[in-house]
């Protein structure tokens, strides 16, 4: 009797721990009931799934790597990860062997938009579930990919040049300095800087170039535009990992006056804006997007949920901007993979 009291206390608590993690994940639109309806029908032998996104070097993606395992662990679903190493001929390497294995359901933030798009058919074309990330694989009326999760890019690009540009009193030189051209957030993320810069006629912008989320370009561009520009005001970037590496060389210069904006909002961008070497940055939720993309997979195959029915086909998954006031709240939620 003891042992079936035991065996039901831990059935329960197990239950209210996913319906919790689904309430706080309750921007998917998978309720608590559901959540905890997947947990107790889930198979003894964990789920399968394949996760790629655009390269670990990336802090916003080695952080979606651990959110999604943690996530996993929670759902029962064993997480095999595929390296895209922020280069667009190397993932689809890894995501052409991730076709040529058999997958419960899979997760993928491509590099590169169109570059993925025939391994991932092959995926669909199997029955698997393909869980879309952050960036488009493909237009979403040209490939059925089970759910596209990802933030308004043009939101997170206009509300931190918004920021910078009140910071400067509307008028100044600004420099932005671009993730990979070919990653859909990042054309959203530009086109949320241009959509500010062009209500004010007193800001000139200076620079506006790749660098492909790779720290070492951005040093080097960095290293130029220092040398070029005695004056720049502002200067916003697609992601805090570019900002960060733009910063040490502006103190290596000296220049650090000039007021710096990112995306993401990692931890050490939180702890900059605290600190007041960042002027803003925003969050673009990676762990709400790979946790979510655990949860979307699970009911899919545990609770039948079909796309485009049980889950939208696209899931806007936005995060707050990042202000001295609430950046402790926010890494307190990053530690947890809430957001």
């Amino acid at each position: 009797m003891k042992n079936k009291i035991d065996d039901d206390r831990r059935n329960l608590l197990t239950l209210a721990a996913v319906g919790g993690a689904a309430a706080l994940l309750g921007g998917f639109g998978i309720s608590q009931a559901r959540a905890a309806a997947t947990a107790s029908g889930r198979s003894e032998k964990p789920l399968k799934a394949a996760f790629s996104n655009a390269g670990l070097q990336a802090t916003w993606c080695a952080q979606g790597k651990a959110a999604a395992e943690y996530w996993g662990k929670l759902f029962n679903v064993e997480v095999t990860w595929f390296d895209g190493e922020l280069d667009a001929v190397k993932q689809r390497a890894a995501i052409d062997n991730m076709a040529s294995q058999k997958w419960d359901f899979v997760a993928i933030q491509a590099f590169g938009i169109g570059t993925l798009v025939q391994p991932v058919q092959k995926m669909i074309d199997a029955g698997i579930p393909v869980i879309d990330m952050d960036t488009l694989i493909a237009p979403l009326d040209k490939i059925n990919v089970h759910s596209f999760l990802a933030p308004d890019n043009e939101f997170m690009g206009s509300s931190v040049t918004q920021a910078l540009i009140t910071a400067i009193g509307g008028k100044g030189k600004v420099i932005t300095t671009q993730g990979a051209l070919g990653h859909t957030g990042a054309q959203g993320r530009n086109r949320g800087f241009e959509s500010i810069v062009k209500q004010h006629p007193d800001i000139e912008v200076l620079e506006n170039q790749p660098a492909d989320w790779d720290v070492t370009k951005v040093a080097r561009l960095w290293e130029t535009y220092l040398t070029k520009y005695p004056q720049i005001d502002a200067a916003y970037f697609h992601n805090d990992d570019m900002a960060l590496a733009a910063y040490n060389v502006m103190k290596a210069h000296n220049r650090t006056n000039i007021k710096i904006g990112g995306c993401d909002a990692m931890p050490p961008a939180i702890a900059a804006v605290a600190e007041g070497r960042m002027h803003a940055t925003v969050r673009n939720p990676s762990c709400r997007i790979h946790g979510g993309a655990i949860v979307a997979g699970v009911a899919a195959v545990t609770g039948g949920e079909k796309s485009g029915e049980g889950i939208p086909k696209s899931v806007v998954t936005d995060g707050p901007v990042v202000t001295k006031e609430n950046a402790s709240g926010m890494q307190w939620m990053e530690d947890h993979f809430l957001i």
